[in-house]
């Protein structure tokens, strides 16, 4: 059995020049603006060019971007030691940012050159939103549909209200 776990999270910036393309991505979700197309899109650019010079200063202090990639590489890396060592058949994890690479488009990509028997979706958002896990989850569908990824999906979703969970 081959499962392959995506680890969703929201992405950032890796470097000053991808600021603003990461914050068109973010604005131009529609669950994040529910404008019309063109109306989002003209948004986007807008606030994107707005806020990027701000963000970039505050992404300098971080030391050029984001650090939440190096860390969901780090959390996929044990998640996957941990998970082979319970001797549950072949598992990998792989990550899917929603609005900075890795993409969601470049994650179905890896899974399906994996050829999971079974697919494992897990948001590392802290609760639900459509915003976050939502956008993440509905983005996922769409990508695997085109790419043709039809391996039997379960999302872990809203763990944090599971039962046993105080």
């Amino acid at each position: 059995m081959r499962t392959a776990v995506v680890l969703f999270n929201l992405g950032g910036p890796d470097n000053p020049e991808s600021v603003r393309p990461f914050l068109f991505n973010l604005f131009n979700d529609p669950a994040i603006i529910g404008a019309p197309g063109l109306v989002r899109w003209l948004l986007a650019q807008l606030i994107s060019r707005r806020r990027a010079p701000v963000a970039r200063e505050i992404y300098e202090h971080l030391g050029g971007g984001s650090p939440l990639l190096a860390n969901t590489i780090a959390q996929a890396q044990a998640l996957e030691q941990v998970l082979q060592l319970a001797d549950m058949g072949q598992i990998r994890c792989f990550i899917a940012m929603r609005y900075w690479h890795p993409l969601t488009e470049e994650a179905v990509q890896d899974v399906l050159g994996y050829r999971p028997d079974r697919i494992v979706l897990l948001p590392l958002y802290p609760q639900f939103s459509t915003t976050t896990t939502g956008s993440s989850v509905g983005a996922w569908q769409r990508a695997a549909a085109k790419a043709g990824l039809d391996a039997p999906t379960t999302i872990a979703c809203c763990y944090p209200m599971a039962d046993g969970c105080d």
